[in-house]
């Protein structure tokens, strides 16, 4: 557990920052800077209300603000009763996923538009679990692919195919030594899931997507299992590039089915 006492040098440090920003946010930027030097880990307790008065020379509703300010932003959280106070919370990377996506939500990216970037980013996600991943790291992949080895036996199988496909590329984002680089891959991937478009071809049969998907994938293990950098590029970007294809086509043949039922 780091040290909990806020240091002396934080106070001095708001005269530092942009005059035109508002009390609150300079007192949440020096709480966050102070939890990333202080090396505190989720659970640590913060000082108290009194003790950041004191410390920032601001007023109890200011404090007040600046922590409401962080635990919406899911960095701390505040409980009650015995024991209770103000303690440094995890942000899971699926809350912050969900709340990055609403940035979308009225900007609706294309299928074009992920994959042009899954093409840049998941070759060099895959060269990088390269020594990294352990027997039961492969076993988790090689489960998931299993979902999908057999055809569907409905529409409800169907769509837990396409989710498990998916789920392949996310759990090696969830395995990437680079954080920033399994995050961004990992939310590409909640995108997908997300998108009403992709929600509408997943629920059709794509028996030639479950192919795909399994072609490309196992010999992206059977790459990786050999250390081989390069050839997990070359598969990774090949197996985007017809992923996209495939996806496009589909997104045409949605499009037109809505434009059907509106005309």
């Amino acid at each position: 557990m780091g040290d909990t006492s806020l240091p002396r040098i934080v106070s001095p440090m708001l005269g530092t920052r942009r005059r035109a920003r508002r009390r609150t946010e300079e007192i949440c930027d020096s709480i966050k800077d102070w939890i990333v030097e202080a090396r505190l880990k989720p659970g640590d307790r913060l000082p108290q209300e009194r003790e950041l008065m004191q410390r920032f020379s601001a007023s109890k509703s200011t404090v007040r603000e600046a922590l409401q300010a962080l635990q919406a932003q899911g960095l701390i959280v505040t409980r009650t009763g015995p024991g209770g106070g103000t303690f440094v919370a995890a942000l899971q990377p699926g809350r912050a996923m969900e709340l990055l996506g609403n940035y979308f939500f009225f900007k609706q990216p294309t299928i074009a538009d992920i994959y042009t970037a899954r093409k840049l980013l998941e070759p060099e996600l895959a060269a990088s679990v390269i020594g990294v991943l352990t027997e039961e790291d492969y076993r988790r992949l090689e489960e998931t692919m299993r979902v999908y080895t057999q055809p569907p036996a409905n529409l409800g199988e169907e769509y837990q195919q396409r989710i498990a496909e998916l789920d392949f590329h996310t759990v090696l984002a969830e395995l990437c030594p680079n954080p920033v680089l399994g995050f961004v891959c990992g939310f590409l991937h909640s995108l997908l899931r997300n998108l009403t478009v992709c929600r509408r071809i997943y629920d059709k049969p794509n028996p030639e997507l479950r192919e795909h998907a399994l072609h490309f994938q196992a010999r992206l293990v059977t790459a990786l299992r050999r250390g081989d950098a390069e050839s997990a590029r070359a598969i990774m970007y090949q197996h985007m590039c017809a992923a996209q294809s495939y996806m496009e086509a589909c997104e045409t043949e949605v499009k037109s089915g809505f434009l059907r039922v509106d005309g």
